[in-house]
């Protein structure tokens, strides 16, 4: 990181945490690094909480390419936080070594109805707002696939198949693997509406295409990450991997594969 020197602090105010934070800002000035008030003015983006800080960092600093997110977590588990305010020595070793990597993760490129468009880092999730069960045309690079009746769908990058995805059964993917994985949320299946019924995993160049049924049921809630959007009246939603990628930082010594065996073995 030794080109990179201006850093933004995205955090929560909490006196807890400003105490650990203001330990770091210290090891900070010791390196040379310069602390910025406006994340436009950073070339290093540090979160501190969990993943879901993480993801709002990115969010809210509108997914810079020519930034790098760190982040640090505040002692719970995290796929993209790979280091801890209680673990100081880490962190300086960070600035002062070659122990560290940059990881450019995959993003998703999403359009409704042709106006609004956003990014997501984890997934995109489509659900029933109303106790009812929704309709949903699936097209695959403009072919008709399948109509899902059910709850829901979720659209997961390799990064967000661990989160949301997985507790829906889906898979986990290597993040080196570009691509996106569609699964289902409760999905009806009988003589009438049948689904494939297992996560798709689709290849970085597809493009997915969910036409949500009018049937009275046309007010889904449709969340980006890990926040809900005010989008109404919702008909058709593009979503296609995305040429923008997030630079993170981790350590070398701390791979995709240690995580998944520390958060679920």
């Amino acid at each position: 990181m030794t080109n990179r020197k201006n850093a933004f602090l995205f955090y929560k105010k909490d006196e807890e945490l400003e105490e650990k934070i203001h330990k770091v800002r210290e090891i900070g000035r010791k390196y040379d690094y310069q602390l910025v008030e406006n994340p436009k003015d950073a070339n290093i983006i540090a979160s501190f909480g969990g993943d879901g800080t993480f993801l709002q960092s990115v969010r809210k600093t509108g997914f810079r390419e020519d930034a790098l997110y760190v982040g640090v977590n505040d002692g719970r588990l995290g796929f993209y936080t790979d280091f801890n305010t209680n673990d100081l020595e880490k962190i300086e070793l960070a600035l002062q070594s070659d122990q560290t990597e940059v990881l450019q993760y995959p993003t998703l490129e999403v359009s409704v109805d042709g106006t609004e468009s956003f990014q997501c880092l984890n997934e995109l999730s489509v659900r029933s707002q109303i106790i009812k069960t929704f309709a949903i045309d699936v097209y695959i690079d403009g072919l008709y696939f399948e109509t899902f009746r059910g709850d829901g769908m979720v659209v997961s990058t390799p990064t967000g198949s661990t989160a949301y995805n997985r507790s829906l059964s889906g898979a986990i993917v290597d993040p080196k693997l570009p691509s996106m994985q569609l699964t289902e949320i409760a999905s009806i299946n009988n003589n009438q509406y049948r689904t494939l019924g297992a996560p798709l995993i689709l290849n970085h160049d597809r493009e997915l295409t969910l036409k949500i049924v009018q049937d009275g049921n046309d007010h889904p809630i449709i969340g980006a990450d890990n926040e809900a959007l005010s989008i109404r009246h919702s008909h058709e939603i593009k979503v296609k991997v995305s040429n923008k990628k997030i630079k993170t930082l981790r350590m070398k010594d701390n791979l995709f594969l240690h995580k998944v065996r520390r958060s679920f073995l």
